[in-house]
């Protein structure tokens, strides 16, 4: 089974993108969607220094469209891709990435809605002087509790060894007074304290362009840094882009979800490196591939395909996604009442609930139709976007 993945800010390093550029092609592509953006994505992929491209609303508009980019060159066919994918994920802004790239939004609307939040959160961030520091070891409960007595976020959980903590410049050096016990600090080079409070500014301006976006539901799975939970509805997943600005990224879920699956396969969209070294301490066992200049494309390719089985390809890349309601995650799955045959269920409705040792998660119907069949039985084990129940769409 196979996972695909787009990093997030602090990705990016200086001239990333110069050995990509040589294809006229892939510049083509880039030169658009930089035009989409406002923004000269070709000098800031090749020639541009690392403090400048560290710039918000530089940053993230760039690895947004050198991942879509990047991902067309790997499937020349999207829909090949849809079929070969088990399960897409982006960390932070590279859940615009994903999102794109399993059809979500177009790559036009994802560079508009990148290029604003890049520009938001640059200013949210010039409000007041804030930052990131990553916490590396540690007690996980140790380190949580340090972090919350300096007053800071967890912004990032990246898994065992990792959390990152969020805030002021003030908060971050009475964490780094007070460190937790056998942690190791490190200050990371980002110009806000991003995944927090101080985000709330970008997240009302977005929420108000959000409102005009039209979305379709994902062709693959497609895991959410909310909660790691499989998200069926192109609606509700942008609705989530926006709410995660100021929100905590729980990579760590989404690491487990991709455990859950049983991945054996992970591939990340260039620039690669950060989320691979993250799986490699965390999925034991995955072969990983990081993609980062256009001669890996066959060896990419290669790995796509021993990994890619079409067997385990996720449901949605074949059944549109209103004649499906999938399990969010991994548990014990509990119908609710009333719900049958032949009846019918509105949009939105609640057909059951997904538990597990970490949390009970109610499943809803993204579309309103009549029920044709249950594919599975009360308290059979789900895995993350296992099908649950089939529906006739509703007639207008």
């Amino acid at each position: 089974m196979l996972a695909i993945v787009a990093p997030g800010q602090g990705a990016q390093t200086p001239g990333f993108l110069s050995p990509w550029l040589e294809d006229p092609t892939f510049a083509d592509r880039l030169n658009w969607l930089g035009t989409v953006a406002g923004l000269d994505l070709a000098h800031y992929g090749t020639v541009a220094d690392a403090e400048t491209i560290r710039d918000t609303a530089i940053a993230q508009p760039l690895l947004v469209a050198s991942g879509l980019v990047t991902a067309l060159a790997l499937f020349p066919s999207p829909a090949d891709g849809f079929r070969r994918t088990a399960v897409a994920a982006g960390h932070s802004v590279g859940e615009i990435t994903a999102a794109a790239a399993v059809g979500v939004l177009s790559a036009e609307q994802a560079m508009v809605f990148v290029r604003e939040r890049g520009q938001q959160m640059a200013a949210a961030s010039a409000a007041r002087p804030t930052s990131m520091m990553a916490v590396v070891g540690g007690d996980p409960d140790e380190v949580l509790a340090a972090i919350e007595a300096a007053g800071l976020t967890p912004a990032n959980n990246n898994g065992s060894g990792q959390i990152v903590a969020a805030g002021t410049v003030e908060q971050l050096a009475d964490l780094q007074a007070n460190p937790p016990a056998r942690a190791r600090l490190i200050q990371l080079s980002v110009a806000g304290a991003f995944h927090t409070v101080h985000m709330e500014p970008a997240v009302a301006h977005l929420a108000r362009l959000a409102r005009s976006i039209s979305t379709h539901d994902p062709r693959t799975r497609l895991l959410s840094n909310a909660d790691g939970q499989v998200v069926q509805s192109g609606k509700e997943y942008l609705a989530r882009l926006v709410k995660q600005v100021a929100n905590p990224v729980r990579w760590d879920l989404c690491l487990q979800a991709m455990a859950d699956l049983g991945i054996t396969g992970l591939l990340e969209l260039p620039p690669a490196g950060t989320l691979a070294g993250i799986a490699k301490r965390n999925l034991k066992g995955v072969e990983l591939f990081t993609l980062n200049t256009p001669d890996q494309i066959p060896a990419a390719q290669e790995f796509v395909h021993k990994h890619g089985d079409t067997s385990f390809a996720s449901p949605m890349a074949t059944t549109p996604s209103w004649m499906l309601v999938v399990s969010p995650g991994k548990g014990e799955f509990r119908k609710a009442g009333g719900v049958a045959p032949d009846g019918a269920i509105a949009a939105g409705s609640t057909i059951g609930t997904v538990a597990n040792l970490r949390d009970t998660t109610e499943v809803h119907t993204t579309h309103a139709g009549t029920v044709t069949e249950w594919l599975v039985e009360d308290g059979d084990p789900v895995s993350p976007g296992q099908p649950l129940l089939r529906l006739y769409p509703a007639q207008d």
